[in-house]
């Protein structure tokens, strides 16, 4: 599996951003999908996650209400829609990938990540 992901790029707080990500090679909707951050000096943290197989979201605590997972399976595409940016919500964005439909929020047991793409929010 491979991740491609996209859409990173810097606003001012309060703008919106959307990111997104395409597993190529998925084979079954018995997998997950998720988004991870790493700001600089921090350990990478657990953003949002989605099932393929039923599409249930999990959401960190620090941006529910804020962020929007979704995916669409024709495009075999997650998307994170990111409303009312935080200069704190500034970090390297990375899209990782699991096989099984749980979604994990350590960043352990996500075996695919894709390149990182970074998020700036401005004061």
């Amino acid at each position: 599996v491979q991740l491609q992901a996209s859409g990173g790029g810097e606003v001012q707080a309060g703008g919106s951003l959307r990111l997104s990500c395409i597993p190529s090679g998925r084979t079954t909707n018995d997998a997950a999908t998720a988004w991870f951050r790493q700001a600089p000096g921090k350990e990478r943290e657990f953003v949002v996650g989605i099932r393929w197989s039923g599409g249930n979201t999990y959401y960190a605590d620090s941006v529910k209400g804020r962020f929007t997972i979704s995916k669409n399976s024709a495009k075999n595409t997650v998307y994170l829609q990111m409303n009312s940016l935080k200069p704190e919500d500034t970090a390297v964005y990375y899209c990782g990938f699991r096989w099984g439909s749980t979604v994990h929020t350590s960043a352990q047991w996500y075996n695919y990540w894709g390149q990182g793409t970074l998020v700036t929010v401005s004061s």
